[in-house]
């Protein structure tokens, strides 16, 4: 008689075994590599919508057009992942019109609980963070965006 040729029965679930663990390792990572691609949207409007609200400036010596921003929050159809708004600051004594903030807000699946902020001075700040994220960022992260874990 001939010896019998395949798997058994063992060998078969230690592979399904094997992929089962690896698919638990990449998935998570693979979604964390997606949603740090979402994010850039953000940075690259916010940094976007400052250089449009500084030429504004040139223009007019002022960040308001009336009681709205100078410039428009983010033109065109570049806004996928992300929600914006624009707000001027309005400090007791200060000039009105020489300040503004700018909050992108995290509108999908991947990007819900980011909300990112950048004003006049350039000043970038991550308010906060998804809860997969876990906690909010520290005080000393107010000058920066937070893109990664």
């Amino acid at each position: 008689m001939g010896q019998a040729r395949g798997f058994t029965l063992i060998e078969l679930m230690i592979a399904i075994a094997v992929i089962g663990i690896l698919s638990a390792i990449a998935y998570p990572s693979y979604t964390d590599y997606v949603r740090r691609g979402q994010l850039a949207e953000a940075f690259a409007n916010l940094s976007d919508f400052r250089v449009r609200m500084e030429q504004f400036y040139q223009d007019n010596r002022s960040y308001a057009n009336g009681a709205n921003c100078g410039a428009a929050a983010v033109p065109g159809g570049n806004v996928r992942y992300f929600t914006y708004a624009c707000a001027l600051n309005t400090t007791v004594g200060a000039p009105a019109g020489q300040s503004y903030t700018v909050t992108a807000t995290g509108a999908s699946s991947n990007t819900a609980g980011f909300t990112y902020t950048i004003n006049e001075r350039n000043v970038k700040s991550t308010v906060t963070v998804s809860p997969a994220w876990g906690a909010a960022p520290a005080a000393d992260a107010a000058t920066r965006w937070q893109d990664k874990r």
